[in-house]
């Protein structure tokens, strides 16, 4: 198994400004993302992300990186012990580009390899991680549609 960048690219059928809204405010992000959010969505704001499951409610902190309405928001998350060690976080960036009527989005995850974990460890996550963007940008898509329809 490769273990690299989770790279995705979806067009939706919204303005890029409200699928920045979607993406950095917490009332939005709990339409589609964790069941409960808290963030500062402007560089160097933090944030917490908090994901309910069946086996327990987990929460990760957050540190917005960049934040260029409409055209990028990006976070760094699933820290170490030191939130300001970039080697020790993954990051996430999502660049918004105006594609016909709607918008061209280019989602990427990198910094696996960076965090150190063992092997197992290593693939465990980043399976874990891909099959939860799969999971959640259709739903973002979703929410983001209903959203631009509704305006």
């Amino acid at each position: 198994m490769e273990i690299g960048t989770i790279e995705r690219e979806i067009h939706i059928e919204a303005t890029p400004e409200v699928v920045y809204q979607v993406l950095s405010t917490p009332e939005h992000l709990k339409e589609w993302w964790p069941e409960d959010a808290e963030l500062d969505p402007v560089p160097g704001g933090s944030g917490t992300v908090t994901f309910v499951r069946p086996e327990g409610t987990h929460s990760q902190a957050l540190t917005v990186v960049e934040a260029d309405p409409p055209r990028r928001f990006s976070f760094r998350w699933v820290y170490d012990d030191d939130l300001a060690a970039t080697g020790s976080s993954l990051l996430v960036t999502f660049d918004l580009v105006p594609s016909g009527s709607g918008t061209l989005l280019r989602f990427s995850e990198e910094g696996f390899r960076e965090k150190g974990w063992e092997a197992a460890v290593l693939e465990e996550q980043y399976r874990d991680h891909v099959a939860g963007w799969d999971y959640f940008l259709p739903r973002l898509v979703a929410y983001a549609d209903r959203l631009e329809s509704a305006s």
